[in-house]
């Protein structure tokens, strides 16, 4: 295939990824951009394979097919409440292909004597590849098991744990600048005779997964949906920086724009949360310790109430506003909770959802199921626009969030949460929380809105308690 006509194609493939993230940034046009960026990438794959001259396209075929087959089955059969702990997986999914890619060049260059002659700036491209597709590809690991709750979801934390990662940190920048400025001094007859460029890399290599186990695990659950996005960043770096070793210009954009739109992402989680990104990485949020205990310093008690107890203070209702969490997904309550709302506007009543940007276990989760439920995407609201009105509100259903509706977050300074920007329910006139019990959240956190004297607890599966009061209004 003639030169200008890749570069052709490559161009429309970065074309189609740009407007495939801008139409990402609505919740309406989320699907189509999907579908747009992923045509993108579909040309550029068809394009670098057609431009190359390809020796065993039969593996190359099987591995497209097979990878198609996952996808299709992952996207069809991963259940929503799933749907962090795989986007984990797929992040550490690209950072293990990038690290593979610089792998495979540097023993190309190897295997061939041309690592002498391999410029130094090449094999130093090379190392940070694979640095950082480990990191991203345990890292994701480790996020993977705190999101699927198959590893506990507190920080491991222990003494000169900085110290340790900044050892590991050092090694890392030495195996680097062996590889690529100091061949001269390994090998048989050099300076350092027990060590081989491909050694030091296998070395690297080794660090480097280490060093993405290390990063993650001080992290607390609380803070993955900001682990997740960032994650993300560094997954469209890999892609990026082995798009230089190969010298493919579409990998280096598509990475480039992945790597950037993650940092943007991890930016605004942050402010979200109130904290910077060094506080999420090394603070051990949620380690204990700091964390407020049920009752401690609260007045009153937890007031319970029934489903037929709860039916006509929604009946009266002006106006309700719906904040759902992640309590909500593991329920699967999104249908019930579309209908109940859909209901109560047949009643006459505004129904509005508050959604935190931290709700959930990744960014947009809340959104997206949602949206799965068909709830129209103009009644979603965010923290910003439901805060100043929240004292007019007649009821706030807190459906299975917690942290993000937790007042402590503004008055308590011995609270984790503290400085957090939270959805104020507790101003509303009426709250009903629907949770199976007092417990805390993901964070660790307890939360004295449960004693509110304004609070009413809604015991039992969120999905049964909202189709209680489906039938309620029904009836």
């Amino acid at each position: 295939m003639p030169e200008t006509l890749v570069n052709l194609l490559y161009i429309i493939s970065a074309m189609l990824f740009v407007f495939g993230l801008k139409r990402l940034g609505r919740a309406d046009t989320a699907r189509k951009g999907n579908m747009i960026s992923a045509i993108g990438m579909l040309l550029a794959i068809v394009t670098a394979l057609a431009s190359d001259n390809l020796i065993h396209w039969p593996w190359i075929v099987v591995g497209l097919v097979s990878g198609s087959v996952i996808g299709a089955l992952a996207a069809r059969l991963v259940a929503m409440t799933s749907m962090p702990e795989m986007v984990a997986l797929f992040n550490g999914f690209g950072g293990i292909a990038s690290l593979l890619v610089g792998w495979v060049e540097f023993q190309r260059l190897y295997s061939a004597g041309l690592l002498a002659s391999a410029p130094w700036n090449e094999l130093i491209i090379i190392g940070i590849t694979v640095l950082i597709g480990g990191v991203t590809f345990t890292g994701s690991v480790i996020a993977w098991g705190k999101l699927s709750e198959k590893l506990s979801s507190k920080p491991v934390l222990y003494g000169g744990q900085q110290i340790v990662n900044g050892l590991v940190v050092i090694l890392i920048l030495a195996s680097i600048l062996l590889v690529s400025l100091g061949r001269p001094l390994l090998g048989p007859d050099a300076l350092l005779p027990f060590l081989t460029p491909y050694t030091v890399l296998i070395v690297l290599g080794g660090l480097s997964l280490i060093l993405g186990v290390m990063v993650v695990i001080p992290i607390g659950g609380g803070d993955m949906p900001v682990v997740i996005s960032l994650l993300n960043s560094y997954s469209g770096m890999a892609a990026c920086a082995a798009g230089f070793v190969i010298k493919n210009n579409v990998l280096i954009v598509s990475g480039a724009l992945v790597g950037s739109s993650g940092i943007i992402l991890t930016n605004i989680m942050c402010k979200a949360m109130n904290r910077s990104l060094s506080n999420v990485l090394f603070s051990g949020f949620g380690a204990g310790g700091g964390s407020v205990k049920a009752g401690a310093g609260f007045t009153g008690e937890a007031k319970p109430v029934s489903v037929e107890d709860a039916y006509p203070i929604l009946e009266a209702a002006q106006n309700v506003l719906i904040v759902p969490g992640y309590g909500m997904a593991v329920a699967q309550a999104q249908h019930a909770v579309q209908e109940l709302a859909s209901l109560m506007e047949e009643n006459g009543t505004e129904v509005n959802f508050g959604i935190h940007p931290v709700a959930g276990r990744m960014p947009g989760h809340m959104n997206v199921l949602l949206a799965e439920a068909n709830v129209p995407y103009d009644q979603l609201k965010e923290m910003d626009d439901v805060n100043p009105t929240i004292e007019m509100v007649d009821v706030a259903l807190v459906i299975g969030a917690n942290d993000v509706v937790n007042p402590a977050a503004r008055s308590d300074e011995g609270s984790p949460l503290f400085g957090m920007p939270v959805i104020n329910v507790d101003k509303a006139r009426t709250v009903i929380v629907f949770k199976r019990s007092l417990n805390p959240g993901f964070a660790g956190v307890d939360n004295p809105l449960f004693f509110g004297d304004n609070t009413r607890m809604l015991f039992g599966d969120a999905k049964a308690s909202i189709q209680g009061l489906v039938a309620e209004f029904k009836n």
